[in-house]
């Protein structure tokens, strides 16, 4: 089985390339199933329904999220309904969503970090609930795992090594080189990178970010400009064990 993990995608360049690249990705590296970050899909902050459609049609099976979920209110009342939409699963009970799904083998689960980001459940603690509470579950699970700091995502990956398929850490929005398959056949990558405008910092304005650092005061920012760049990580897990066998970066740049 195989499987593409999309990392955040920013915006409308980021919505382009989704749309005009992966429609051909699926079919030449045969994948099963797609999986995107889409926090920051809307106007590179948040994510709307119509947004959310949008990505779908293009050809995402499963959409997660992180911190900046809640930021277009809209959303919110989809989480609860038919849409394959995730929330990190670590938030307290009784906030609208969920934090995992299962399509045919596959469970997708989102989780996100507490280091230098809000203080939620331990993500942990609430992965360890989830695998012993869920019985019977798919053997292939993938976790996105949506963390600021890289030593919590490593933490994690090996937390769980062996215990479910991929760990994929999303949200620092710069792609990291140490995509690899742990000792017991869990695949992981500290971060799968962005998926949009390459004449940014981290998929904002040059400029308004810049403006930020140089005055210490708040300033507006908006999605920045340029070739939108495509990130990705292809994982290849054999369906019995739930083992993963491969895992590849995928890096393309949209000409415009």
């Amino acid at each position: 089985m195989k499987i593409l993990t999309i990392g955040d995608v920013i915006g409308q360049p980021g919505r382009q390339a989704v749309h005009r690249l992966l429609p051909d990705l699926r079919r030449e590296l045969g994948l099963d199933m797609v999986i995107a970050n889409a926090e920051n899909a809307a106007g590179g902050f948040g994510l709307t329904s119509a947004v959310a459609r949008e990505l779908m049609e293009a050809g995402v099976d499963v959409l997660t999220s992180g911190n900046h979920i809640w930021a277009q209110k809209e959303i919110i009342e989809h989480l609860d309904g038919e849409m394959p939409l995730l929330r990190p699963l670590n938030y307290p009970p009784g906030v609208p969503g969920r934090g995992y799904l299962i399509q045919g083998q596959v469970m997708v689960v989102n989780l996100m970090g507490r280091v230098f980001m809000r203080e939620l459940d331990c993500p942990f603690r609430a992965m360890d609930k989830l695998l012993s509470e869920l019985t019977p579950r798919p053997p292939v699970v993938i976790v996105d795992f949506h963390a600021e700091a890289t030593s919590e995502k490593v933490a994690m990956g090996r937390y769980l090594d062996g215990r479910v398929s991929a760990v994929l850490g999303t949200h620092t929005h710069v792609g990291t080189i140490d995509a690899q398959i742990l000792p017991e056949g869990t695949a992981y990558v500290t971060d799968i990178g962005m998926t949009g405008p390459t004449d940014s910092i981290i998929g904002d304005s040059v400029e308004g970010v810049l403006r930020r650092f140089l005055t210490g005061l708040p300033h507006r920012l908006s999605v920045g400009k340029g070739k939108p760049v495509f990130n990705g990580i292809m994982v290849e897990v054999a369906e019995d064990s739930g083992r993963a066998v491969k895992i590849e970066r995928i890096c393309r740049v949209l000409e415009r």
